[in-house]
């Protein structure tokens, strides 16, 4: 037998048995998304949330998966179809699991996304999405901390002032429950692949 089928099989079974599992060990190469080597340290940050409050990363998602995204509400095509198939894997699995997921949208445009625009933006897919509104500043140096190259608004089309681009990274990042940051999901990342690596990533706990 194969050492791949072998991990699989393990990984099968502790899935069933609902045992943690020891993150970076029995997964190695199991994920469908890119696992990062070495993982990321959890960064710290305080930014506004849609809803009004102030969101303390690490206090809200301590011992939990947290999915990062930076997008912007006017993005045509890569950020609503990220968010749209995240949210929809999350609807098929136990709301005890799904207690335990933080879907977090960083906007990459505060110019524009005010807290008005951002909860009717996430309404349109699902209110469990924990939209951010850091300033621009802010959110630069958190990509630039967590690897990610810092999006860049576009100079619009002359008589277009208030309609630009943003060009933006297109990958979701993975914080497992032991608090790294441990598989980085690019665009074209399917449903199937989500309800694959999810359940996985919830089990992973600090050695």
């Amino acid at each position: 037998m194969s050492r791949r089928v072998v991990v699989a099989a393990i990984c099968a079974a502790a899935l069933v048995s609902g045992c943690d599992l020891s993150a970076g060990s029995v997964l190695r190469g199991e994920m469908r998304g890119m696992e990062l080597d070495p993982p990321l340290a959890k960064p710290s940050f305080v930014f506004p949330a849609a809803d009004g409050r102030m969101y303390d990363f690490r206090k809200e998602t301590d011992g939990d998966l947290a999915l990062i995204f930076f997008g912007y509400t006017h993005c045509p095509d890569i950020c609503p179809v990220h968010m749209n198939n995240i949210m929809a894997v999350l609807k098929k699995m136990s709301e005890s699991d799904v207690r335990r997921v933080h879907v977090l949208f960083v906007t990459t445009d505060p110019a524009r996304d005010t807290e008005q625009r951002l909860r009717d933006w996430l309404g349109m897919m699902d209110l469990r999405i924990i939209g951010l509104r850091p300033t621009a500043e802010e959110a630069i140096r958190l990509q630039s901390q967590l690897g990610i190259q810092p999006a860049l608004v576009l100079e619009p089309r002359a008589g277009h002032e208030g309609n630009y681009d943003v060009s933006h990274a297109a990958q979701v990042i993975a914080f497992a429950p032991d608090n790294l940051g441990r598989v980085a999901y690019a665009a074209g990342t399917r449903q199937t692949d989500w309800a694959h690596d999810i359940p996985l990533l919830l089990r992973m706990k600090a050695k």
